[in-house]
């Protein structure tokens, strides 16, 4: 752990693997807009949503496999 108001690199780490989780999100969203007939509207941010759930979902699943 860090001490109170400073950043580590540990923690430097996890703020950008938040950030790509959630940039690979709408990045995923984006893509599926892409596809005919396959519009979101007003549930776009529910999407985003699960996406990143997935994207981090699948990172613990292959995280540290032996």
């Amino acid at each position: 752990m860090s001490v109170k108001y400073t950043f580590n690199k540990e923690d430097g780490k996890k703020i950008l693997v938040g950030a790509g989780i959630a940039v690979g999100g709408a990045l995923l969203t984006y893509l599926a807009n892409l596809l005919p007939n396959l519009e979101f509207g007003e549930f776009t941010p529910v999407v985003v949503a699960i996406f990143s759930i997935l994207i981090n979902a699948g990172r613990k699943f292959i995280e540290n496999r032996k």
